[in-house]
């Protein structure tokens, strides 16, 4: 979103019907539309910002302790609020990690963002993350996850879950391809709904994780509210499982 000021209205009314339909958290980042993304999302909770769990990410080269108070400070300014929620470092990048860590706890104790996370970190970026002092005060990792993506599931949510640490899931239908897909759309129509929102209740099957589809239309908002309410049997997992096999070996952690 924010790419064009054309779609501005209507991705600020996909946004305000999904925050009417009870969906509460909305993910941006600073390199979404080179700030245009979170300039939108700022419409759209303007007057209505209780109730909204703001969630941004800021660039590796912002992820010192300089950089890092000026690029939290644009966020807030585009967004038109006084804290985010949640303030993701987007990926790893080349500052160590103790330094991020103290500039993020930092602006906790400034009130600028109310807890912070990560996106796109492994099992071994995660350990090494914790053994810094205050990293075990990460609030969520946000990585790609889908049916075709699964990954993640061998080791790294294995590790999120044993220490009750949310795992937000990105691209949820592997950028499209998942709401076309032949298995997934024999399931959905077994179960009379679309085959997005199978791909997208399969996701968050599972306590602990969430997703954040794209939803800059509001027929997309919609299907996404009603596959939150969708519970896939057995034998909806069981076909998945047959077209989309879970993984059996380490694999490194894919991005999009």
């Amino acid at each position: 979103m924010g790419e064009g000021r054309g779609e501005r209205a209507r991705e600020v009314a996909a946004l305000r019907l999904g925050l009417d339909l009870g969906i509460s958290l909305i993910d941006t980042a600073e390199m979404y539309g080179a700030g245009g993304a979170e300039e939108v999302v700022g419409e759209a909770i303007r007057g209505r910002r209780e109730g909204v769990y703001v969630v941004t990410k800021f660039y590796p080269h912002h992820a010192g302790a300089r950089q890092l108070r000026t690029a939290c400070e644009g966020s807030l300014r585009r967004l038109g609020i006084e804290r985010i929620d949640c303030y993701l470092y987007h990926w790893r990048g080349s500052v160590p990690l103790v330094e991020t860590v103290e500039a993020l706890e930092q602006l906790v104790s400034a009130g600028k963002i109310a807890r912070w996370g990560v996106s796109n970190f492994d099992v071994p970026d995660m350990e090494e993350l914790v053994a810094v002092r205050d990293g075990d005060r990460v609030a969520a990792n946000q990585i790609l996850y889908n049916l075709a993506r699964r990954g993640a599931e061998f080791d790294l949510m294995p590790w999120c879950g044993e220490r009750k640490l949310p795992v937000m899931a990105y691209s949820p239908l592997d950028e499209g391809p998942l709401a076309r897909h032949p298995a997934v759309a024999a399931v959905a129509r077994d179960l009379k709904v679309t085959a997005a929102e199978v791909a997208l209740a399969w996701t968050i099957r599972n306590a602990g994780v969430c997703t954040i589809p794209k939803s800059s239309r509001e027929e997309h908002v919609r299907s996404i509210r009603r596959s939150a309410d969708l519970k896939l049997d057995a034998a909806a997992l069981a076909a998945l499982d047959r077209a989309f096999p879970p993984p059996t070996s380490k694999r490194p952690l894919e991005m999009a």
